[in-house]
């Protein structure tokens, strides 16, 4: 069982809502759930949640829940927040993560996978506030991963990976020269992706790197298998 969280769940559909704050309860938070996006202000405007969860659409909102992310991250950089929708085009993902969201899954991930979502953010906000003396860390050339917080440095800078992106990262690293193809990164990456989808995640960590790194050319495509980590990329 976690300690005592409290944990919010922004969501129009009454019985996925429901579902969703009922999950969560059996992991032992304090689960609240709201339909929409003045309600959910209004909620927490004397303190905020430790940890939301929000929908796009919300009633007729058509993006009440990117209105909501702005809002709540406006009030606090800290706040993990994770998107859950229906919507999985590259255009909706990209606009969630640049809004400032944690991150971002599709409706089709299972309970369980969306638990470990919360789990692992809150891991991470632990170790940010308390950093364990023997972080456990991978390094690879200029790249440098930390389990304990789920940070990523290249070359020193930090880079702003979702966890999804982080644990894609961490399988191709984890082997450099190694191919894993599609599945083997859904299933390092604890969730339920298409083809395309995995090919947008890629693609999304690339330009993350290539911010910081315009010369970045660690990730390679082996055309009709998969991606590799090169480690003198």
């Amino acid at each position: 069982m976690t300690t005592e969280r409290t944990v919010a769940v922004v969501e129009d559909d009454a019985a996925l809502r429901e579902n969703y704050v009922a999950g969560l309860r059996r992991r032992g938070y304090r689960a609240r759930g709201y339909a929409l996006r003045q309600e959910a202000l209004e909620a927490f405007a004397p303190q905020l949640p430790d940890l939301v969860i929000i929908d796009i659409n919300l009633g007729h909102e058509i993006e009440g829940g990117f209105e909501l992310c702005r809002t709540l991250r406006e009030r606090s950089a800290q706040l993990p927040i994770i998107f859950l929708t229906a919507r999985d085009s590259e255009i909706d993902a990209v606009s969630g993560l640049r809004l400032g969201a944690d991150d971002y899954l599709v409706k089709s991930i299972g309970l369980e996978h969306l638990l470990a979502r919360v789990a692992a953010l809150f891991r991470r906000s632990d170790v940010q506030r308390a950093p364990s003396p023997t972080p456990q860390q991978l390094d690879r050339g200029h790249l440098s991963l930390d389990d304990d917080s789920f940070q990523v440095r290249w070359k020193g800078m930090p880079v702003a990976l979702t966890l999804t992106e982080y644990w894609i990262v961490q399988a191709l690293a984890r082997r450099p020269g190694h191919v894993r193809n599609r599945t083997q990164l859904m299933e390092a990456a604890n969730t339920v992706l298409d083809s395309s989808s995995v090919t947008s995640q890629i693609k999304r960590i690339r330009q993350k790197f290539v911010a910081i790194d315009p010369g970045f050319n660690a990730i390679g495509t082996v055309y009709g298998m998969g991606y590799r980590w090169d480690p003198d990329g």
